[in-house]
C-alpha cells in the first residue's frame, strides 16, 4: 500500500513559523494537563473528555462558518476521518485516561513522549516507506532522556508495577504516532476540516457513552471546573488541533510528534530549575532541533 511519507514536509511555509507553531501546540496540550486536574475534580473522565471534544467541535465548525469551507460530503473521507478520531482522540484519550488512574503522573508522561520513536519505527518498519533516517531516530531517543530527566529518572522505578495500566499507557502514545501519519492522508481538505471532522466523530461516540457510564445530568460541578472545561475544549483542543493537522502537513508527521518532548517543559514553567532539570531542557530541545533539521540543498 502506498502511504504518505512520514517525513516529507510539504516546501513553502517559512521553518521558523512552524517551529514557533510547534512550540504553541506543545504549550496548548501541556498545559491542558494542568487543566484536566482542575475540571476532574467536579467532572468524571468519560464526561469531561466528550466535553471537551463536543466543545471543540463547535469552535471548529464556527470556524469554518467563518472561512465559508465547507465540511467533506463523501462517504470514504468520513470513514477516514473516523479512523482518524480513534487515533487522535476516541482511542488514545480513552486509554490515556484509564491508565492514568493506576500509574504515576510522571511515568505516564515519560510513557506518553514515546510517540516520536513510534512514528520512526511503524514508517520504516510497519509502513515499510522511507525512514525518516538516523539523525531524527537519535534526535527521538534524546528528546525521551530529556523528558526522563525533566520529569525525575526516580519514575522510571514503577516499571513493571501496574503493567496493564503501563500498557494502555504506552498504547495511547502509539495511537497518537498512528495519529501523526494517517493525518496526512487529509490533504485534499482544509486542515479545519480535518479537525472539524475528527471532533464531530469523537462527540458522536464519546458524549453517549457518558451518557450511559456517568448520568451527566446529576452532576452539579462548579463555575470553575465548567469554565476551565471550555477552555479545554476552545484552546487546548479545538486550536491546537487547527495548528497540529497544519504542521503534520508543513512539517511531517515525526516533526509534529516531537511537540511531546517540549510539553514537558511546560510542566516545569514556574517552578526551580534545578541542574538535572536544565540538562533534561536543553536534551529535549536538541531532540526537537534534530528532528525537525533540514540540510540546504546543495547548489
Amino acid at each position: 500500500m502506498n502511504c504518505p511519507s512520514a517525513s516529507n514536509p510539504n516546501p513553502g511555509p517559512s521553518l521558523k513559523f512552524e517551529l514557533c507553531l510547534l512550540a504553541m501546540l506543545a504549550l496548548l496540550w501541556g498545559s491542558s494537563y494542568l487543566l484536566i486536574k482542575i475540571a476532574v475534580a467536579d467532572i468524571p473522565p468519560v464526561t469531561l473528555i466528550a466535553a471537551r471534544v463536543s466543545i471543540a467541535a463547535v469552535f471548529l465548525q464556527a470556524v469554518l462558518a467563518w472561512q465559508r469551507a465547507p465540511l467533506p460530503s463523501d462517504a470514504a473521507t468520513w470513514g477516514k476521518l473516523f479512523i482518524q478520531s480513534v487515533f487522535t482522540a476516541i482511542g488514545a484519550w480513552t486509554l490515556l485516561a484509564w491508565g492514568q488512574q493506576f500509574v504515576d503522573s510522571g511515568l505516564a508522561g515519560v510513557l506518553n513522549s514515546t510517540s516520536p520513536i513510534f512514528v520512526f519505527l511503524i514508517t520504516a518498519l510497519v509502513m515499510r516507506g522511507p525512514s525518516p533516517g538516523a539523525w531524527k531516530f537519535g534526535g527521538a531517543c534524546l528528546g525521551l532522556i530529556g523528558v526522563t530527566l525533566i520529569i525525575g529518572v526516580d519514575v522510571l522505578a514503577g516499571l513493571g508495577q501496574q503493567v496493564m495500566a503501563q500498557l494502555a499507557v504506552l498504547l495511547g502514545a502509539v495511537l497518537y504516532a498512528c495519529a501523526a501519519i494517517y493525518g496526512r492522508r487529509f490533504n485534499h481538505i482544509t486542515p479545519t476540516a480535518t479537525a472539524a471532522g475528527t471532533m464531530i466523530w469523537a462527540a458522536a461516540m464519546l458524549v453517549p457513552l457518558s451518557l450511559i457510564i456517568e448520568r451527566p445530568w446529576t452532576l452539579q460541578p462548579s463555575t470553575a471546573s465548567m469554565l476551565t472545561a471550555g477552555g479545554l475544549g476552545v484552546f487546548c483542543t479545538g486550536v491546537a488541533l487547527l495548528i497540529y493537522f497544519r504542521l503534520v502537513r508543513t512539517l511531517g508527521s515525526m516533526e509534529t510528534a516531537s511537540q511531546s518532548y517540549l510539553r514537558s517543559g511546560v510542566i516545569v514553567l514556574g517552578e526551580q530549575i534545578t541542574p538535572v532539570v536544565g540538562a533534561g531542557l536543553a536534551c529535549a530541545i536538541l531532540g526537537v532541533a534534530a528532528i525537525n533539521y533540514r540540510p540546504r540543498a546543495k547548489p
